[in-house]
């Protein structure tokens, strides 16, 4: 499916009347990446001119006093925060998965993605996190997403988080956080690539035409963790693509050549 008519799914899904959005709190509104879902309320809000945050790329964890993260991705700048308490008829999981690919559609790249208890503890995501006691609930209830948008607005992060309190109720928060400075290179974790492919069975990486080592060593660890899996390679050079990935210990019975006119490197699983 193409990425026009991914979006237009979601967006289908998300788009509302604004005289449905009365009970909002007093001078909150939406992010402009992220469509509302119907239905939905915004029941905390916050814009801060310069805020430094600190986004997880991994499950987090306090030990002995201090939170550990896997990895992170650091950022400073205008912050946007709003949670929005969602219809009693759709779940957290439903509408965070339509959020994240409504964002997705728009090019922009998915660096982090985890779902339950391999987020880690909810209690540091909702209290440390995202500062916001609202977002309690069970470990297995959540799902996270870290997202950079697509060019010219790179230095942008959006944060997804997704959770289904004791009472039912559920909740979607999000953040947007424009960097006032650029932000470095972040590539993905192995796990969300993997995700990625086995959630869609296609992942597209417009960006990535030639190969490099960084990418090429990235996408052989993430093919490695699920070592049954076969894929067709697409772009312009998939064929360096593969060879690249077969030096990296991909077995190459593993990647077969799919078309060449793709934009930058796409991988579809094969069944």
């Amino acid at each position: 499916m193409s990425a026009f008519k991914r979006y237009g799914s979601a967006l289908a899904l998300l788009l509302v009347s604004p005289a449905l959005w009365a009970a909002d709190v007093a001078g909150s509104r939406d992010l402009e990446p992220l469509p509302r879902f119907a239905g939905s309320q915004i029941v905390s809000f916050k814009a801060l001119t310069e805020q430094e945050r600190i986004y997880p790329q991994g499950a987090i964890r306090r030990i002995s006093g201090k939170l550990r993260y896997e990895r992170q991705v650091p950022g400073q700048g205008e912050l946007t925060a709003l949670t929005y308490e969602l219809p009693r008829s759709h779940s957290a999981a439903e509408v965070f998965t339509t959020a994240r690919q409504a964002v997705q559609a728009q090019d922009a790249e998915l660096l982090y993605w985890c779902e339950g208890r391999e987020c880690g503890s909810n209690s540091l995501w909702a209290n440390v996190v995202f500062e916001n006691s609202v977002l309690s609930g069970a470990d297995e209830q959540q799902s996270y997403a870290l997202l950079r948008l697509a060019a010219p607005r790179q230095n942008n992060l959006l944060a997804l988080y997704s959770i289904t309190r004791g009472n039912k109720r559920a909740y979607l928060h999000a953040e947007l956080l424009a960097a006032n400075a650029p932000l470095a290179e972040v590539l993905p974790t192995p796990a969300t690539l993997q995700r990625q492919l086995k959630s869609t069975g296609e992942l597209r990486l417009a960006q990535q035409s030639a190969p490099t080592a960084a990418w090429v060593e990235l996408l052989a660890r993430s093919l490695n963790l699920n070592s049954t899996l076969r894929v067709s390679l697409s772009g312009a050079q998939a064929e360096a693509w593969r060879e690249a990935l077969i030096e990296q210990r991909v077995r190459a019975s593993r990647l077969e050549l799919g078309e060449a006119n793709v934009s930058g490197l796409q991988l579809n699983v094969l069944h």
